[in-house]
């Protein structure tokens, strides 16, 4: 039994967010600076205004297409995925759904929280009748390359201008995963 009886030790937890109390906020935005700090970002290259960040988190809980999951270590929020899916006029492409603002903050990184994300949004996915899954990363983001193509993603195209890092243009790579059906019972 060598643990304090006053510690608590909490569990990593993935939620779909309906909405963001202040300090959810105050985690998510103070998470989102250590990722573009660290190279993470998704299209920043410098910590924006806090206002600006506010308004951005508070524009995807808006948006009726985009599911915003964020991960929570140690009560805090520490990272996010949104799935973004295809408007109502996009039949074509109705079933297919993207994943963005994809990141975990470099203190709390190596505790399942960006495969746990993952495979939320999947499932999430999957039950609303999505068939394929897409996510797109610079060359440099080589941690989410890895565990994207480790979760069977497959790599359908590159751009080399994808993004201007401040210094030179960076690669993009493009993936894809198909999803199989959820079984109905």
């Amino acid at each position: 039994m060598g643990m304090n009886s006053g510690s608590v030790i909490q569990q990593p937890v993935i939620e779909l967010m309906q909405e963001l109390s202040a300090s959810d906020m105050d985690d998510l935005c103070q998470a989102t600076e250590e990722a573009i700090l660290d190279g993470n970002g998704f299209g920043w290259l410098t910590p924006p205004d806090r206002s600006l960040q506010e308004k951005f988190w508070r524009g995807v809980l808006l948006v009726p297409v985009r599911e915003l999951y964020c991960a929570r270590f140690e009560g805090r929020i520490c990272g996010t995925g949104q799935m973004v899916k295809p408007f109502a006029n996009n039949e074509a492409g109705a079933h297919i759904a993207q994943i963005t603002t994809f990141f975990v903050a470099p203190y709390a990184r190596g505790h399942g929280l960006a495969i746990g994300l993952l495979e939320v949004i999947e499932q999430s996915a999957r039950r609303q009748g999505f068939t394929i899954l897409e996510v797109d990363v610079r060359e440099t983001q080589k941690a989410a390359i890895s565990l994207i193509e480790n979760c069977g993603y497959e790599k359908w195209a590159e751009k080399d201008d994808y993004a201007w890092n401040g210094e030179k243009f960076v690669r993009g790579y493009y993936y894809k995963k198909k999803l199989e059906a959820v079984e109905q019972s």
